[in-house]
């Protein structure tokens, strides 16, 4: 299949480009790929997609988003040639379920429905995205439904938000700062080099009292850290070395 490089291309031509990279004569590589395969890739691509958005906030430059959108468009695209090969669905299913969603989502904006303040929008759409997941059998629980793929502190202040919110069952800030100086006092005992049975139980409640004081005061624990090590770095990296 030739491709001219003299002209602007359109998502149409784009999808051509991948269903060719997918045919027989296409690229080794791209024709071996699965849904399963391609796991990794998208995980980057999302984290590469965040740098580029505080590179451009830092610099202004929209060079880089730009580019990390059309990798995130490749993966999206490539995933929907491999389920029309599976006989799954097509882009234009996906294009048309996200669209449905959308208009579903904003009543306020594609229906008659008022909300007055951004609190209303946003119990709006809860509670109809809620109401999309009934009967979903690929649901097991209200709380799994949260992916165990995200990053391990904003999991567990999702958890644990809707852990109260359903269930009524929340710790104290009180008693959450209780909890964390009895583990803290139990961590001095131990000593690196010794035996450390128990260590990591006691490291985990840590972190997940650490998450669930984050969330009682809004603040994001995963973005918190972050930017300590991006500190730290700046810190280590300023310091001139003999």
């Amino acid at each position: 299949m030739a491709i001219k490089m003299d002209r602007k291309y359109s998502l149409d031509d784009f999808i051509n480009i991948v269903e060719a990279l997918r045919s027989e004569n296409g690229c080794p590589w791209d024709r071996v790929q699965t849904h399963g395969s391609l796991k990794p890739c998208m995980m980057e691509e999302a984290a590469e997609l965040l740098a580029s958005i505080r590179i451009y906030d830092k610099t202004g430059n929209a060079e880089n988003m730009r580019e990390e959108l059309g990798d995130i468009l490749l993966q999206v695209v490539m995933h929907a040639q491999i389920a029309k090969e599976e006989k799954l669905f097509t882009l234009e299913d996906v294009i048309h379920e996200i669209s449905e969603k959308m208009v579903r989502r904003h009543p306020h904006v594609f229906g008659d429905m008022e909300a007055n303040d951004h609190n209303e929008i946003r119990d709006n759409w809860e509670e109809i995205k809620k109401k999309e997941k009934e009967g979903k059998d690929w649901i097991e629980s209200p709380l799994r439904e949260i992916p165990r793929e995200l990053p391990s502190l904003v999991r567990a202040s999702k958890v644990l938000k809707k852990m109260d919110k359903l269930y009524g069952i929340s710790t104290d800030y009180s008693i959450n700062i209780d909890n964390m100086r009895e583990n803290i006092e139990k961590l001095a005992k131990y000593n690196p080099g010794e035996k450390a049975e128990g260590i990591d139980e006691i490291i985990g409640d840590i972190m997940l009292q650490i998450a669930d004081i984050s969330r009682q005061y809004k603040v994001n624990a995963e973005q918190l850290l972050n930017d300590r090590i991006e500190d730290m770095i700046d810190k280590c990296e300023s310091i001139e070395k003999p």
